[in-house]
């Protein structure tokens, strides 16, 4: 079976990915900071019969990282690795006069130095997996200027680059940013709490994804919206 490391997979995206994933089959380690949630989780997704490793902890540790890494060898290997784990850099987001220049410490230190942590502790299983892929969840963002949004867009920016270079150095492995679009979620919710638009589930998005494995195009960024149109 096809193995999966998906970080920050307690919850929305991460968990909504988890369970198409768990239902096509693949066996899983998940990662999340809450071990409730995450043992919460692995109890649910293991009822569709797959293998369900559940290591909480932060990406931040390199103890860490190297421990998802050991989890997905014990299982067979590594296949996919999706970096959904993501900080704000401060909750309500704000203006960036007023971001705290720890808060974008911790908005780089997540989202853009564990990611690479995490691809480089994965890399030699992804190149012995024959089908090899990176996914780095990124934002609309990294490529729009939204107010308030600075800290965590120039993070998701920088994780962009990393993966469109990981691409290019790595012609063996597919590795896609992607932008799943608004999504309700905690994360939404803490950035801009006082947004009480809806927004659709997590889980309407998780298609997108899935295409993406199932057709495994070109290296590069997609948005999943273009990926949910009509073929």
């Amino acid at each position: 079976m096809p193995v999966a490391i998906i970080t920050g997979a307690s919850k929305g995206l991460g968990r909504a990915l988890a369970e198409a994933l768990a239902a096509r089959g693949w066996d899983l380690v998940l990662d999340a900071r809450t071990a409730p949630a995450l043992r919460e989780t692995a109890e649910w997704l293991a009822a569709h019969g797959t293998r369900v490793t559940a290591l909480p902890g932060d990406v931040t540790d390199a103890g860490h990282r190297e421990a998802l890494v050991a989890a997905a060898r014990r299982l067979g290997g590594l296949d996919l690795l999706v970096n959904n784990a993501s900080a704000l850099g401060a909750e309500p987001l704000v203006r960036l006069e007023k971001l705290s220049l720890e808060g974008l410490r911790r908005a780089l230190e997540v989202n853009v130095v564990a990611a690479l942590g995490l691809v480089q502790e994965a890399l030699p299983l992804l190149r012995a997996s024959g089908s090899g892929t990176v996914i780095a969840v990124s934002s609309d963002a990294a490529a729009e200027a939204y107010e308030t949004w600075g800290g965590y867009g120039a993070s998701k920016a920088a994780l962009e680059h990393l993966a469109a270079v990981l691409g290019e150095e790595e012609p063996g492995l597919r590795v896609w940013a992607v932008d799943p679009g608004d999504m309700a979620t905690d994360l939404y919710a803490a950035a801009v709490p006082d947004d009480g638009d809806p927004r659709p589930e997590p889980v309407t998005v998780v298609p997108a994804f899935l295409r993406l494995l199932d057709e495994r195009p070109a290296n590069g960024r997609y948005g999943a919206p273009a990926l949910l149109e009509p073929r």
